[in-house]
């Protein structure tokens, strides 16, 4: 049997969490008062930070970890505990008139703090399912009901090693009647299991509470299992006074869950490239400027979300006049093309001026590419299911650019659409950060065009 030590993993994470917090804090101390040494109000602020963090993490239970892990569901139970926290230090320091807190020193700060926090949390996903798919930090399970449905719960548990999950005894259907609490206790006894799986059709109500007054007296966790199989992966559990209903959404409708993460996501990673990339956009700005005649960046109305436009900015990669004959695609071997701008769209440096957009709301990180209303009107003609995508926010890139680029007619216009609609049906921060990592090797490999 496997050695568990998950009863160590939530203090570890916590830990953790108050470390990267401090470290968030001295950075942004260093980078606006050049020195690590805290000034005085510095000083008290870092402490109400410590404080106000640990109680609220231990109300919010952030650091807890559910089985099966889900990133978009961690990053979001620490977000909300963030918000609770802010909300509790600024009613601290509002309260208290500490006036002299640095508000660049707080912004530094607690976006260090959100970006070294989503990096740990993926770097946990990472390691425990490595290490799950090893055979460590496993739950020991039974199975009790259908064997229909036991046997598609133990084959998911299979076929997911990551979920750290090993049956000990299943206990079929048949075998289930008034000798089957003391067929449990004995199985508690001697297997010690974490869990119970109930995988009933229909369930008798008595029956059901003695299994599940058995699992509380002995700390075992009891989970019902349904004999619903679902392609739609947006459901949700809603309890209606103790009653249990699945509340199942239309495939393209995006949870306000799913966009706050996306949000805070995009806000966050676009200050950390914005911040640390400023020497190399002052490089292009000016390599752009003098490499030919015209001006850096260049702007043009693209539609968003919701059918609303909104004035996309680029990196200069034409000549002035490009489009002096109406809307035009760009192709290979583009006359229009600098030479400077041949080379930034192939590393999509061009792009990089987006990081505005989507700080200002008008664009998400990764999302349907914006278009003109020229060339949707045509595309809305050839593939009606286009018109989904204008619920999303346009992205700075997306599936379709990883594969397609910069589409050069309407044909590929409406074939990359396909993988944007694939998208649409999967939005989260998983997909997302796969997405970007895609996109970076495009970059590094001048595949772009």
């Amino acid at each position: 049997m496997a050695i568990r030590y998950s009863k160590h993993l939530p203090a570890i994470v916590f830990i953790s969490d108050l470390l990267l917090l401090n470290i968030a804090l001295s950075a942004a101390n260093y980078l606006v008062f050049n020195t690590h040494h805290f000034q005085d109000q510095s000083s008290v602020f870092a402490i109400i930070v410590n404080l106000a963090w640990i109680a609220i993490s231990f109300l919010n239970k952030n650091f807890a970890n559910q089985r099966p892990l889900i990133f978009n569901d961690i990053i979001y139970s620490f977000l909300i505990t963030l918000t609770y926290h802010l909300l509790f230090v600024f009613g601290v320091i509002y309260f208290f008139k500490i006036a002299d807190v640095s508000r660049r020193e707080v912004a530094i700060g607690y976006t260090l703090f959100a970006v070294l926090i989503t990096l740990a949390r993926s770097i946990l996903l990472i390691g425990l399912e490595f290490y799950r798919k090893k055979g460590y930090n496993h739950r020991q399970v039974i199975i009790i009901g259908d064997r229909q449905m036991s046997s598609r719960l133990s084959r998911s548990f299979s076929q997911h090693p990551e979920y750290g999950y090993d049956i000990t005894n299943i206990i079929p259907e048949e075998e289930v009647n008034e000798s089957l609490l003391t067929m449990l206790e004995r199985s508690i006894s001697d297997e010690q299991p974490d869990e119970i799986f109930i995988c009933y059709n229909s369930l008798s109500i008595d029956l059901l509470d003695h299994i599940i007054t058995l699992g509380h007296k002995n700390g075992i966790s009891i989970k019902i299992f349904s004999d619903l199989t679902l392609k739609n992966s947006h459901a949700q559990l809603v309890n209606y006074n103790n009653i249990p209903v699945l509340n199942i959404k239309p495939e393209d409708e995006i949870s306000t869950k799913i966009r706050v993460l996306k949000r805070g996501f995009d806000i966050g990673f676009s200050l950390c490239v914005i911040t640390l990339g400023a020497p190399i956009f002052v490089m292009l700005y000016i390599i752009t400027k003098t490499s030919s005649r015209g001006p850096a960046f260049y702007k043009q109305e693209r539609i968003g979300r919701n059918e609303k436009p909104f004035h996309i900015i680029k990196f200069r990669s034409m000549y002035g006049n490009a489009e002096a004959l109406g809307p035009q695609l760009s192709k290979d071997n583009d006359p229009r093309i600098t030479k400077w701008g041949l080379i930034i769209r192939k590393t999509r440096l061009d792009e990089l001026p987006q990081f505005w957009n989507v700080l200002k709301g008008d664009m998400s990180i990764v999302g349907p590419r914006p278009e003109r209303r020229h060339f949707i009107e045509q595309i809305v003609e050839r593939s009606p299911n286009y018109k989904k995508l204008l619920s999303l926010k346009p992205g700075l890139t997306s599936i379709g650019q990883i594969h397609y680029g910069y589409a050069e007619n309407v044909d590929q216009m409406c074939s990359r659409t396909r993988y944007d609609l694939l998208y649409l049906r999967n939005v989260n921060l998983n997909s997302d950060v796969d997405i970007i990592l895609k996109t970076v090797k495009v970059m590094i490999q001048g595949k772009g065009k």
